[in-house]
């Protein structure tokens, strides 16, 4: 099989799992702390079809894959209402906190996975084996990017509504008022700066790192559940 075919189908489904586990927790604790939204557009379900965004969970992904750039994607975000939260400053907080923290555990369970598939391992895997172990090592650093990539503050990521809940109210609603340009701020900051100064290296310097050490962790904890 054509390798960049293999890493497309190794990706695909390891992201959209990412991607729906990452939606639904954000509906599962709005549900906890007061908001049914979700639950009453039936999107606290695990399965992907009401979640996909066809051309953000499929079609893009696969195209940067068959490219050779990076891949990323998103899905239909879950509906949460901060109003009808008991606390809507702090349940804010935490719905937007769930989405991160199950790709980190997800990471984790991948991991453990990874270890238990590689366990006794001594020669060059192949069919399903080395598609089970890429698929794995993509599910590893997929939902790591997404729980990184979420915490970002700026708007509209989970990150920014962990910032505003932590802000003084006054300061809370100038940085609420970001929102409509967050998507703007994000391609200035990611795309435009490091194209005309590539020696500030933001990408370099600020992303990357972070990925690499959290990448670190957990593959070593795959390397431990394996014996090495």
């Amino acid at each position: 099989m054509n390798e960049t075919l293999l890493q497309a189908l190794a990706l695909i489904p390891a992201l959209v799992i990412a991607i729906v586990f990452h939606e639904v927790a954000h509906g599962w604790v709005a549900l906890a702390l007061g908001d049914p939204t979700a639950k009453e557009r039936k999107r606290l379900t695990l399965n992907p079809i009401p979640h996909v965004d066809p051309f953000g969970t499929l079609i893009l992904p696969g195209l940067l894959t068959l490219s050779g750039l990076p891949a990323f994607g998103w899905a239909k975000p879950v509906p949460v209402n901060k109003w009808r939260l008991k606390n809507p400053r702090y349940g804010m907080m935490a719905v937007a906190a769930a989405g991160p923290a199950s790709n980190l555990i997800l990471a984790a369970i991948g991991a453990l996975l990874l270890g238990l598939l590689a366990r006794g391992l001594t020669v060059e895997p192949e069919g399903l084996l080395r598609y089970g172990l890429l698929t794995l090592s993509y599910f590893i650093g997929i939902n790591i990017f997404l729980a990184l990539f979420n915490l970002l503050p700026i708007p509209p990521f989970d990150g920014s509504h962990i910032v505003e809940g932590l802000l003084p109210e006054k300061a809370a609603v100038v940085y609420d008022k970001l929102r409509p340009f967050g998507f703007m701020l994000l391609f200035l900051v990611l795309l435009v700066i490091p194209y005309f100064f590539p020696g500030l290296g933001i990408v370099e310097r600020v992303v990357v790192p972070p990925f690499e050490w959290a990448q670190r962790q957990f593959l070593t904890l795959a390397y431990w559940v394996a014996g090495g």
